[in-house]
């Protein structure tokens, strides 16, 4: 089931990946398809560039800095609903970037297009319900401020440039992190960055070590 290349050709595409050897690659592969208007490597660019840009479909990874994959894709719909989205994750599948570069991404992009849903085979169902099932169990919910602060601190940012990044003062970015810290009933920047990793606002590189979390997928 692929698209027909007389009709891809006029499929305006944009990529969002900060792994730049990745994203230049996947460009020159849809290239030969699609028109890739643009790349990008963090979230508040990708909201940036899709507005402007307009394009038919977004490829997201999930785990971008300054924005993650979720939230950007939220804030590219309330903006530009028409857009329509791909995400691709890393962290179910170490290989999951070398399986993209086959014909399943091109399934993937085909069945998106025509406004059906698709999900990797790669990523068994009951894997996914049972993350989300483990997410729930954090009943409490963040605003989107909140959210973009603890990403920022969890990415290890100094509190003055999450501030200039949010147009906030430092003291109201400490302000915001105490609240969220006393949401959460945390103690240390340790248990911060474990918060982001169980919200899915970060995500560990594929090399890492295997930490057991629930990560929030709505």
């Amino acid at each position: 089931m692929g698209i027909v290349p007389a009709q891809g050709s006029q499929v305006r595409l944009l990529i969002a990946d900060d792994h730049t050897i990745f994203a230049q690659t996947l460009r020159a592969y849809l290239e030969k398809t699609f028109r890739v208007v643009g790349v990008v490597a963090d979230g508040r660019a990708l909201v940036d560039e899709a507005v402007r840009l307009q394009p038919d479909l977004v490829i997201v990874d999930i785990g971008m800095p300054l924005l993650n994959g979720f939230d950007a894709a939220r804030r590219i719909k309330e903006q530009a609903p028409k857009i329509k989205l791909v995400f691709l994750t890393m962290q179910v599948d170490p290989n999951l970037a070398a399986a993209a570069l086959e014909s399943e991404l091109l399934k993937a992009i085909d069945y998106v297009l025509r406004g059906e849903s698709y999900l990797t085979p790669k990523l068994r169902a009951e894997d996914w319900f049972s993350t989300k099932a483990k997410a729930r169990q954090f009943s409490k919910e963040m605003t989107q401020r909140q959210r973009d602060i603890v990403q920022l601190l969890a990415e290890g940012r100094p509190m003055k440039e999450v501030a200039g990044l949010l147009n906030l003062s430092p003291k109201t970015v400490q302000f915001h992190k105490q609240q969220i810290m006393d949401l959460f009933n945390l103690r240390t920047n340790t248990d911060l960055v474990l918060l982001a990793l169980m919200e899915g606002l970060i995500s560990l590189p594929p090399e890492s070590p295997h930490v057991k979390t629930g990560q929030k997928r709505d």
